[in-house]
């Protein structure tokens, strides 16, 4: 199942519905990190049972979690309400998809319009990141840029987006997808050359483990080269079904040595489907992926 695919549905069925220990835990930093990495486990919000969102609060709170994923149209207000008084922050913002890599200017001009939009609520609930995708296959029509001037495009684009997040106290997130759902940006070195190019501290990126799988040769490699830029990661099994990480044993421990080595501080989040409860099988794959993270050592 594609990631458009994926989000429409589980958004549509958030809209039907309307006890781990905790997953946060250290590892000593590695040479040139600056502090310890963290295990900050994250959900995104569709995809936790629940009538409200401070009821999905209170079950992130029970399993172990420390962060929730939320959607562009986000209330500021109304989050900020259900995360008072309680451990859960918000992480990322999926997303704002673009397409940005097109040669119409208006789709440009549109793009980056709402980007910032969300940039400001985003920034109100002390969001992580906005996710952002430059270009999904076949999104805009427009296939014909070339790398360079895809790559041009996109960093000019970014550059003022960067000054926007900057105000808004937050930052645009970069996300590789693999070559079946995106012709361009897949890797995650390919993404930390663009925050270096853009060099602003309102750009960052992402990784993706299903994503990563396809594209990358070390899960431990590709978050090393990522190095200070990467500020979000989103987590599925290794599957082509993208179900829970515990649920085909997939392996995480290779990408959490890398984590590990650049001092990773911010959150991993679940974004896959399940194969039977939600509220039966989530706390079982927070308590596999702490002890794959326990398990990472370095």
């Amino acid at each position: 199942m594609d990631r458009r695919s994926f989000i429409k549905s589980s958004l549509f069925g958030a809209a039907l519905t309307a006890g781990v220990g905790s997953t946060m835990s250290s590892a000593q930093p590695a040479a040139g990190a600056k502090n310890p990495a963290v295990l900050r486990l994250s959900s995104q919000e569709w995809l936790i049972p629940g009538r409200s969102l401070k009821e999905k609060v209170e079950k992130l709170i029970k399993w172990g979690g420390a962060g929730i994923e939320l959607g562009p149209g986000l209330n500021p207000k109304d989050v900020l309400a259900a995360i008072e008084g309680t451990p859960i922050k918000v992480s990322a913002i999926c997303a704002a998809d673009g397409p940005y890599i097109v040669d119409d200017k208006d789709q440009q001009r549109k793009a980056v319009e709402n980007a910032k939009r969300i940039l400001d609520r985003a920034g109100e609930v002390g969001s992580t990141g906005v996710i952002m995708v430059p270009a999904f296959n076949g999104a805009g029509g427009n296939k014909q840029l070339k790398n360079p001037e895809a790559r041009k495009l996109l960093i000019d684009l970014l550059r003022e987006m960067g000054e926007h997040a900057v105000k808004a106290k937050c930052r645009m997130l970069l996300e590789p997808l693999n070559r079946g759902e995106a012709w361009y940006l897949r890797q995650l070195a390919d993404a930390a050359s663009i925050c270096r190019d853009v060099n602003s501290p309102g750009i960052g990126m992402m990784g993706d483990f299903y994503h990563m799988h396809v594209e990358e040769t070390s899960d431990m490699g590709a978050f090393i080269s990522a190095g200070q830029y990467l500020h979000h990661v989103h987590l599925a099994s290794r599957s082509r079904a993208r179900t829970m990480p515990h649920q085909d044993n997939s392996d995480y421990r290779d990408g959490f040595r890398g984590l590990k080595y650049i001092g990773y501080q911010d959150f991993m989040s679940l974004e896959c489907g399940c194969r039977g409860d939600r509220d039966v099988e989530t706390p079982k794959t927070f308590a596999y992926l702490k002890q794959q993270w326990e398990e990472a050592t370095i």
